[in-house]
């Protein structure tokens, strides 16, 4: 099972820098976008029903703002659009497919860069979102969780951390929220159970060419349910073609979606498959 996620920065811009050509040979099963930038009812049908995927789109009400997508090769058995906050659901934030009982979602947290206003707002969705993750992760489902989170975890993760310690996305309390999700919380970051590497960044800034010297952000991720540790078979960060000011994070399972549609016992081991 390949799933891919991305914030694409506008469905259409990524669409024009060739993203749906290089989805076309990924082999993926499911595919996360956040930041489609668009209502998918006025979408070309090349981008809102590519062949051969199943296409579900969480628009923002406001045009051309946030909204997420989820990508299935696979017919899902349940469709979730939001988490049950009014104020954050109306931004296109989360659309959770569900399979048996595993659930995989595209998430988009707020960022807190324009203003203080939007970094309260950010503070206030990750104290709500909280017992959300814990209730999931004692609901007996699996869950994959793709998407942009914000939120740069370790020093490891960015390049400039010391004078980043200010500002959003590194926040001492973004950061522990964090350590809360993958220490107590029971959450996994997928990435880091095979990559332990430095300079391995999802998102650079458009500035003083940050991403030709790999001045970086790791903020998206594969949060898993710990269930799925041991099944985490490869990882890959594609930085071949540029799609967004974001790139894509594959990660490659050793499970199929039948097991979690029936009694089906685990395979003993995943199987690792080449990176893209």
């Amino acid at each position: 099972m390949r799933i891919i996620t991305l914030n694409c920065n506008g469905i259409r811009a990524a669409h024009r820098k060739g993203f749906y050509t290089w989805l076309a040979a990924q082999d993926a099963d499911l595919v996360c976008l956040q930041e489609t930038k668009a209502q998918s009812a006025q979408l070309e049908p090349a981008l809102c029903e590519p062949p051969g995927w199943h296409a579900y789109f969480e628009d923002a009400e406001k045009p051309g703002y946030s909204g997420v997508a989820v990508f299935s090769r696979h017919a899902p058995d349940r469709v979730v659009r939001g988490l049950g906050f009014p104020d954050f659901d109306r931004e296109g934030r989360y659309l959770q497919l569900d399979f048996g009982r595993l659930s995989v979602a595209s998430i988009y947290l707020p960022s807190g860069s324009s203003s203080e206003v939007r970094q309260a707002a950010k503070f206030d969705f990750l104290a709500r979102y909280m017992p959300v993750l814990r209730t999931h992760r004692v609901s007996g489902r699996e869950f994959v969780l793709c998407g942009d989170w914000n939120i740069a975890h370790k020093e490891i993760d960015l390049k400039n951390w010391r004078s980043n310690q200010k500002n959003s996305g590194f926040l001492p309390e973004e950061r522990a929220w964090l350590d809360e999700l993958f220490g107590d919380g029971g959450w996994v970051d997928a990435f880091r159970v095979v990559d332990q590497g430095a300079d391995r960044y999802t998102w650079w800034s458009n500035r003083g060419q940050a991403r030709a010297k790999n001045v970086g952000w790791r903020i998206d991720y594969h949060v898993v349910t710990p269930g799925l540790r041991e099944r985490i078979a490869d990882v890959a960060i594609y930085r071949e073609q540029f799609f967004s000011d974001h790139a894509p994070l594959i990660v490659d399972y050793g499970f199929t979606l039948d097991e979690f549609r029936s009694d089906a016992p685990p395979p003993p081991s995943p199987a690792r498959r080449r990176k893209r």
